[in-house]
């Protein structure tokens, strides 16, 4: 094989006068797209409590919490963000569309105790 030395200096030379692939990213402005899966959004007004969404959460994820009394039901909706896989199928499983996803994609923390979240 014969080794050509000034091959990829062409190569090199060339990719610094081509646009960017990427986006400089904080600083670039960041695109989303309308159905992108981002953060869960929850609607405690119209939940029944019926549990499925949590049921045939895969990764065990999401519970919902009675926060009220027998009577008179209030529920709260806890993600724990290090678990979540976005995949959606607590929203398709929600009879009352009580779960939705948004476009909020900025989900990072420095500490674990911090991905746990009330919706």
């Amino acid at each position: 094989m014969k080794k050509r030395p000034g091959k990829i200096l062409g190569t090199a030379l060339t990719g610094l006068y081509k646009k960017t692939a990427t986006i400089p990213y904080p600083a670039g402005e960041l695109k989303i797209e309308p159905d992108y899966r981002g953060k869960l959004k929850f609607d405690a007004g119209t939940c029944i409590g019926c549990q499925l969404c949590v049921k045939d959460c895969s990764t065990n994820a999401l519970l919902i919490n009675n926060i009220g009394t027998k009577e008179e039901k209030k529920f709260q909706a806890l993600l724990d963000l290090d678990l979540c896989i976005f995949c959606g199928q607590c929203i398709d499983s929600c009879r009352k569309n009580s779960l939705s996803l948004t476009p909020h994609i900025e989900l990072a923390e420095l500490t674990r105790d911090k991905m746990r979240i009330d919706l």
